[in-house]
């Protein structure tokens, strides 16, 4: 579908999604401007629109390239090869923690489609996002030795709670930023609030 963007080269491909990341993270789906977007790109419209049907598609476009870039980078630094539970959930957090000074752009986009609201687009990427989060978790549980879980608990039950307490703090931290006028997600609070959980947790589910 992008072959004709995908064909460009690097230089052009990369003002063109970076002035997109810019626009559509300060201003939301619905407000950002393809005007904007060509002028800080150095392009004219009707090239944008000629790899990009619409304002949409390259909204779809530049999600999955961030998300696969950001994906990529953390499956490159996280040791699948630590089997405890808790230890790499930890390593994993401090992974985001060091990416997310790395691609502060990336990053702030792919929040800002978390909060999204626009009804163009919001069913779609629900879905799609739910989907993600799926494959993720299955990729990132790979390897673990769940035989450390205490074996009076239903192992699958233990895992659904671990899930949807960190599912309930994204959410909670989400909810907030909805509300904050500038939409920042505080990460260091985050950290230190998964952290008090990880001990409770560990008490509660370890033998």
């Amino acid at each position: 579908m992008f072959s004709k963007f995908l064909n460009l080269d690097k230089e052009k491909q990369d003002r063109i999604i970076n002035a997109a990341i810019k626009e559509f993270a300060e201003k939301g789906y619905d407000r950002a401007s393809t005007n904007e977007i060509v002028k800080e790109a150095g392009i004219s419209k009707g090239l944008l629109f000629h790899y990009f049907q619409n304002k949409k598609q390259l909204f779809l476009f530049l999600f999955d390239y961030c998300y696969e870039l950001v994906t990529d980078e953390f499956y490159k630094k996280i040791n699948l090869k630590e089997t405890d539970f808790f230890r790499r959930m930890r390593h994993a957090i401090m992974i985001k923690a060091d990416m997310l000074g790395t691609y502060p752009d990336i990053f702030k986009f792919i929040q800002e489609v978390f909060l999204e609201e626009s009804a163009e687009i919001k069913i779609e990427f629900d879905r799609k996002k739910s989907e993600l989060t799926h494959i993720n978790m299955e990729r990132a549980y790979e390897g673990i030795d769940f035989s450390k879980f205490r074996d009076d608990v239903d192992l699958t039950k233990i895992i659904k709670i671990i899930n949807w307490t960190f599912e309930k703090m994204s959410d909670e931290a989400i909810q907030k930023a909805k509300l904050s006028p500038t939409h920042e997600i505080n990460y260091q609070a985050i950290q230190a609030e998964a952290e008090e959980y990880f001990e409770v947790l560990i008490k509660c589910f370890y033998k």
